[in-house]
C-alpha cells in the first residue's frame, strides 16, 4: 500500500514522525545543485527587472511614443510574460523538461535583452523601433516560459519527505534571491540611465540595457556549471493539456449524446475516471472567483507605467540627493518586505478578532484599498496639473519675444504697448486665434543700447500661429522666428535653447565645475542657434569663446530654459547672456506620490498573497498547477484591459483616467463580494489534508514569487 501523505494533524499530534524525518534528514546532504539555480534566479531577475524598470521612459525619450502608447507597449510587454508561463510549462512537462526548457529559453531571453542593448546604442545603426520589438518580444517569451520551470527544478533537486524542512529553506533563499536580485537593479538601472553620458546623450540607455544582458548572460553560464549536479526528471504528462483535453472531450459528448448528465463535465466520464472529473469540476468553482481578478493586476501594473510617468513630472530632488522617477518602484518590493511581518504578526490577529481574517474577506478589503490608491493618484494628479506647462490648442496661439540687446526695448504689438528689459524674454500664451496665421503689426523703440549700432525705431509685422508657438529675435538686424519648444522633456530632464545673436562665429560652452557638459559652434547663420540641447539637473556654468559669461546656473527638472544674450564686437571675447524661464521646472515633490504606493502595497499582500493561497488550499491536489496557470493568465489579462484604456484615448487629462480605474475596482470588488456569498469553502478530508511541505512550498516558494514580481 502506498504510504499516505503526513497531515498538518499528524505532525502536531505524532511528534515521532518528526523525530523520524530529522533522522532521515541528517543522512541526506543538502543539494549543492541549489547554489547554481539560486544564483540563476539572482541574475535573472536582476536581468528582468533593471531592463523593466526603464522601459516606459525609453519608449518615451529614444523611440518618440506618446504617454499612451508607451503605456500601451508597457503593458503588452508584461502581457506578453504572463502568457508564455503556459507554454513553458507545457514544453517542459511534456517535451523538453525543466533543465533544457529552462536552458533554451534562457539563450532566446539572453539574446533578446543583447539585441535591446545593440538598438539603444545609436552608434550600431539598427532601426531603433523594429528591433526594440524584437529585443522585448524575445525577452517576454524567455523570461515567462522559465517563470514556472525554475522554482519547480530547484524542487527536484531534494528527496521527499526526508527533505522537506531543506526544501522550505530553498524556498526561503529563492525568494530572497528574487528580492535581492530586483532591489538592486530597479535601484541601480535608472542610475545608470541617467547619470552616464554615452554617444553625446545626457542619458545612457544602452548602458541601462548593457548590464542587465550581462547578468542574463551569466545566469545561463551559472546554471549550466551545475549541469553534473542536477537531479532532471524525464517530462511526464502536462496538467494544463490533460484538463484541456477532458474538457474539450465532455463538450464534444455532450453536443453528441442524448444521455442526460447531473453536470456538463460527467458526460466525459466513458474516457476520464470520476476522480478526475470531480477534480476539474471543483476547480472550476475556484476559477469562476477569478474572473474579477484581472482589474487588480491592471491597476497594479501601472506602476511601471503610468506612475512612473507620473513620477517624471515631478521634483525628486531630496537634499543633495536627486530620487529619479524610475526608481519609485523600488517602494514597492521595500514595504512588502516590511508588512508581510506586520500583517502577520498584528494585523491578521486583530482581523480575526473582528471576524474578517477569511480568505475571500481579505481579498475583498485588497481590492478595496487598491481602488482607494487610484483614488489618492488621481487627487494627486489633479494638484500636479497646475504645474503642467501651459501648451498652444486649437484656438490658441503662443508668442514670444526675445531681447537679444543689452538695452530695453518698448514696443506695441497690434495695438497693444509692452516693454521688454535687455536680455529678457515677453510672452503671450493664450493669444485667441480665429484664423490658422494671424499677421500683427508692431513697433519698437529701442534706448541706450552700449557698443551695439541698431536703429532707434522699428517697425515691421510678426506672426502668430494656430496651436503653434511661434519665438522671435530681436537683433541687431531684425526679428528672426523659431518655433518654441515648450513641453518638457519625455525624460523629465531639463531642456536648454542658446537663443545667442552673433555676427561672427563663436565657441558656446557649459560647464559643471571643472567637467565640460557641452561645446557648440554658433555660426553666424541664425538658424543653426535653434536647437534644444537636454542636460541633467544641476548647477552649470556658461561660456563665449572660453569666457565665463554666467555663473552658477541651476537648471531644474522639468525646467525649460532659454539662454538669451549677445557676443561682444569682434576683437573682444565673451559678451553677454541671460537665462529665461520658457516652461517653470517640476514644482511638486515627488514623495507625494508615498501614499498611493503604501496604499497599492497593502492592498497587494492582502489580495495577492492570499488569492493564491486560497486558490492553492481550495483547489484538489492534482489541480494546483491549473490554478497557478489561471493566476498567471489573470495578470495577462489585467495588462490587455490597460492596453484597451489607454490606447483607447477616453479622456485628455490622466487624472480621469486614474478615476476610471478606481471606479472599476470598485464595482468589481463589489461584484466579487457578491459572487463569494455563494461559495462554500472546501472542507479538506485527512487524506487530503495539507501537507506541512506542500503548504510551505506553495506559500514561500510560488506565492511568495507572485507577490514579489511587481508585475505579478
Amino acid at each position: 500500500m502506498a504510504e499516505r501523505k503526513r497531515s498538518v494533524h499528524d505532525i502536531q499530534d505524532h511528534p515521532d514522525n518528526e523525530s523520524d524525518a530529522e533522522e532521515n534528514q541528517k543522512k541526506l546532504k543538502y543539494p549543492k545543485s541549489i547554489f547554481f539555480i539560486v544564483s540563476n534566479e539572482f541574475c535573472e531577475r536582476f536581468s528582468f527587472y533593471g531592463m523593466r524598470t526603464v522601459l516606459t521612459l525609453y519608449l518615451k525619450d529614444k523611440l518618440k511614443y506618446g504617454d499612451n502608447s508607451a503605456t500601451a507597449i508597457f503593458h503588452a510587454f508584461v502581457m506578453m510574460a504572463y502568457f508564455f508561463p503556459l507554454m513553458g510549462a507545457i514544453l517542459a512537462d511534456s517535451w523538453l523538461g525543466k533543465f533544457r526548457t529552462i536552458f533554451y529559453l534562457s539563450i532566446l531571453y539572453a539574446i533578446g535583452q543583447i539585441l535591446l542593448t545593440l538598438t539603444a546604442a545609436p552608434i550600431i545603426g539598427l532601426p531603433p523601433v523594429a528591433f526594440s520589438f524584437v529585443g522585448l518580444i524575445l525577452i517576454a517569451f524567455g523570461t515567462g516560459g522559465i517563470k514556472p520551470c525554475v522554482v519547480a527544478f530547484g524542487g527536484d533537486q531534494f528527496t521527499l519527505p526526508q527533505q522537506a524542512r531543506y526544501l522550505s529553506t530553498f524556498f526561503s533563499i529563492f525568494y530572497f534571491s528574487i528580492n535581492f536580485g530586483s532591489l538592486i537593479s530597479s535601484f541601480l538601472t535608472p542610475l545608470l540611465r541617467s547619470n552616464v553620458t554615452c554617444f553625446e546623450e545626457n542619458s545612457c540607455y544602452s548602458l541601462a540595457f548593457l548590464v542587465p544582458a550581462i547578468l542574463m548572460t551569466l545566469s545561463i553560464v551559472i546554471f549550466v556549471l551545475g549541469r553534473p549536479l542536477y537531479k532532471i526528471k524525464n517530462p511526464t504528462n502536462n496538467a494544463i493539456v490533460d484538463v484541456t483535453k477532458c474538457i474539450s472531450h465532455a463538450i464534444y459528448m455532450k453536443t453528441t449524446s442524448t444521455k442526460k448528465r447531473d453536470h456538463w463535465l460527467e458526460y466525459a466520464d466513458d474516457k476520464y475516471d470520476k476522480t478526475t472529473i470531480s477534480d476539474i469540476r471543483d476547480t472550476l468553482q475556484v476559477m469562476k472567483l477569478f474572473i474579477p481578478i484581472p482589474i487588480f493586476w491592471a491597476l497594479f501594473d501601472q506602476q511601471g507605467s503610468r506612475w512612473t510617468i507620473q513620477a517624471s513630472r515631478m521634483d525628486g530632488q531630496i537634499g543633495s540627493w536627486l530620487l529619479h522617477p524610475d526608481q519609485m518602484i523600488v517602494i514597492n518590493p521595500l514595504l512588502v518586505l516590511a508588512l508581510i511581518p506586520l500583517f502577520e504578526t498584528c494585523i491578521y490577529p486583530l482581523m480575526t478578532k473582528i471576524g474578517l481574517n477569511t480568505p475571500l474577506k481579505k481579498l475583498t478589503i485588497g481590492g478595496m484599498l487598491t481602488a482607494l490608491a487610484f483614488v489618492v493618484s488621481g487627487f494627486v494628479e489633479l494638484k500636479l496639473e497646475e504645474t503642467y506647462p501651459v501648451l498652444p490648442s486649437q484656438g490658441l496661439a503662443q508668442v514670444r519675444l526675445f531681447n537679444t540687446l543689452n538695452c530695453p526695448i518698448d514696443f506695441n504689438l497690434n495695438g497693444s504697448d509692452y516693454h521688454i528689459d535687455g536680455l529678457q524674454m515677453w510672452a503671450k500664451t493664450d493669444f485667441k486665434m480665429n484664423i490658422e496665421k494671424e499677421v500683427l503689426p508692431y513697433r519698437a523703440v529701442v534706448s541706450n543700447c552700449s557698443n551695439i549700432n541698431v536703429p532707434t525705431t522699428v517697425e515691421g509685422t510678426l506672426y502668430a500661429e494656430n496651436k503653434n508657438a511661434t519665438s522671435w529675435m530681436i537683433t541687431e538686424e531684425g526679428l528672426y522666428m523659431y518655433y518654441e519648444e515648450v513641453q518638457k522633456s519625455s525624460s523629465g530632464n531639463p531642456l536648454l535653447r542658446p537663443v545667442i545673436w552673433t555676427n561672427r562665429d563663436v565657441q558656446f560652452q557649459v560647464m559643471n565645475g571643472e567637467e565640460s557638459i557641452l561645446s557648440r559652434t554658433i555660426f553666424k547663420n541664425i538658424s543653426s542657434v535653434n536647437k534644444t540641447i537636454e542636460l541633467r539637473t544641476g548647477t552649470y556654468d556658461f561660456y563665449l569663446n572660453n569666457k565665463k559669461v554666467k555663473s552658477n546656473v541651476e537648471l531644474k527638472l522639468g525646467g525649460v530654459y532659454s539662454i538669451v544674450g549677445h557676443v561682444s564686437p569682434e576683437g573682444t571675447d565673451g559678451g553677454e547672456v541671460n537665462v529665461n524661464v520658457v516652461t517653470d521646472a517640476n514644482s511638486m515633490h515627488i514623495l507625494w506620490l508615498v501614499p498611493q504606493y503604501v496604499l497599492l502595497t497593502l492592498g497587494e499582500v492582502m489580495f495577492s498573497v492570499t488569492g493564491l493561497e486560497f486558490a492553492f488550499t481550495q483547489a484538489p491536489t492534482s489541480m494546483k498547477s491549473i490554478l497557478q496557470a489561471a493566476w498567471q493568465l489573470t495578470v495577462a489579462v489585467g495588462n490587455l484591459i490597460v492596453i484597451i484604456i489607454a490606447e483607447a484615448s477616453l479622456f485628455d487629462r490622466q487624472m480621469y483616467e486614474f478615476f476610471l480605474f478606481a471606479g472599476l475596482m470598485f464595482v468589481d470588488i463589489i461584484a466579487f463580494a457578491v459572487l463569494t456569498r455563494f461559495y462554500t469553502y472546501v472542507q479538506k478530508s485527512e487524506e487530503e489534508s495539507i501537507t506541512e511541505e506542500e503548504h510551505t512550498n506553495w506559500k514561500n516558494g510560488t506565492a511568495n514569487e507572485s507577490y514579489k514580481d511587481d508585475e505579478k
